[in-house]
């Protein structure tokens, strides 16, 4: 993407790659310094990512345990701060490991410098993970 690409376009664009599995082009918008924190994961989780390298790590092997289908709901909200976001979303789809359906709502502050994500931090609700039994996928992307 552009080094003047808007956050919100460059995070729309971030999704359509996840639901098209594309994750080494997702990993392509972090700034090599990006920093991806969870602030809710719970104990023995992981909490913070340093660098374009953990997260890709990370990220690997995304959708050989979630298969996500669509985001249907999707707000993205401008900042004082022109470089950052908060995103409200819903994503859909399944967990391939059990076919059950995942749905999990997220609150995401995200901000992009020169085109690259250097800072996300992802609110998500770690019991609805926990009661989805993605705890394989998470502890063996540490």
């Amino acid at each position: 993407m552009p080094t003047h690409t808007a956050p919100a376009d460059l995070y729309r664009h971030g999704l359509k790659l996840l639901l098209d599995k594309d994750i080494a082009a997702w990993i392509d918008l972090w700034d090599d310094n990006g920093v991806f924190e969870f602030p809710f994961a719970p104990d023995g989780w992981p909490k913070r990512l340093e660098g374009k390298a953990a997260i890709a790590d990370y990220m690997r092997g995304y959708p050989d345990h979630i298969d996500l289908h669509d985001f249907p709901y999707v707000e993205i909200h401008q900042t004082t701060a022109a470089q950052t976001i908060v995103v409200e979303m819903r994503a859909v789809g399944r967990l391939v490991e059990t076919g059950s359906p995942y749905d999990m709502t997220y609150i995401a502050v995200v901000t992009v410098e020169d085109g690259r994500i250097t800072r996300y931090r992802d609110y998500w609700n770690p019991l609805v993970v926990l009661q989805e039994s993605m705890s394989d996928f998470t502890r063996s992307s540490r």
